[in-house]
């Protein structure tokens, strides 16, 4: 359909070498964007993830960049704008997990895990918003989680981020809104990445038994949305978070 297609448009994906940013990536590609997909410091799966994004008949550079870093997350935009000339969707997906209880949280398990999800989400759209407003149009879609909505048992740095992600999201909404810019948040909730599969079969059970589809989410799932809200069939949806998890949580 017209309507959902993003030809000639360029997408920066973060956190993209895998899972939810790799699926996320893909769907973008296949709705025709350019993609600029970043990755930290591993390159396992962005060769390869390059090679997908070509065969679908769009163009994608991988940039290496820690977007905890102010100057690195301006590197990455420049990058993009650099090599397609435009910068239309930014998606926020890096972030990090050092999940433990708050008694035995270290300092820095706290800050990393802040500076990568939330700092991270905010120096990308510091540096994006400047050329989108140039533009007076972009999509900004920032990948939360539902645990920064009800919080999380070991989780408090995680759940933090997640948290502060949905309250720089609305603000942002209501400041670059007037220039057709729109910025959402999407939260998913337990998806099949690799960050569950090391979970015990007992427990995946457990989890599921939480959720009213009873299952686990795709990265797929949420891929889905994120293209939804980078299209124009989204025009007049923006300050909005969005569950992405079978119905596990009601607001």
């Amino acid at each position: 359909m017209k309507c959902c297609s993003l030809k000639e448009r360029t997408a920066i994906v973060t956190g993209a070498s895998r899972g939810i940013g790799k699926a996320i990536a893909l769907k973008l590609a296949d709705m025709g964007a350019n993609l600029v997909v970043n990755y930290r410091s591993s390159t396992n799966g962005i060769e390869e993830l390059l090679e997908e994004i070509k065969e679908k008949g769009v163009k994608g550079i991988a940039v290496q960049a820690d977007v905890s870093k102010f100057e690195e997350a301006e590197k990455l935009v420049k990058s993009a704008k650099d090599t397609f000339g435009s910068v239309d969707i930014l998606v926020n997906n890096a972030g990090i997990t050092k999940d433990t209880l708050l008694l035995r949280m270290k300092e820095e398990d706290f800050d990393s895990v802040i500076n990568v999800n939330l700092k991270g989400t905010f120096n990308t759209i510091k540096h994006v918003s400047s050329i989108m407003l140039k533009q007076k149009a972009g999509k900004i879609i920032n990948i939360s989680s539902v645990v920064g909505i009800t919080g999380n048992f070991g989780q408090l740095n995680y759940s933090s981020a997640k948290a502060g992600i949905l309250g720089l999201t609305k603000s942002a909404a209501r400041e670059l809104g007037s220039r057709g810019i729109t910025v959402n948040a999407v939260a998913p909730g337990f998806i099949q990445t690799d960050m569950t599969e090391i979970l015990s079969d007992k427990l995946k059970e457990n989890i599921k038994d939480t959720i009213p589809l009873k299952v686990l989410g795709s990265p797929e799932d949420v891929a889905n949305l994120v293209g939804f809200l980078a299209s124009d069939m989204a025009s007049y949806i923006t300050g909005q978070v969005i569950n992405v998890d079978g119905g596990m949580v009601m607001q």
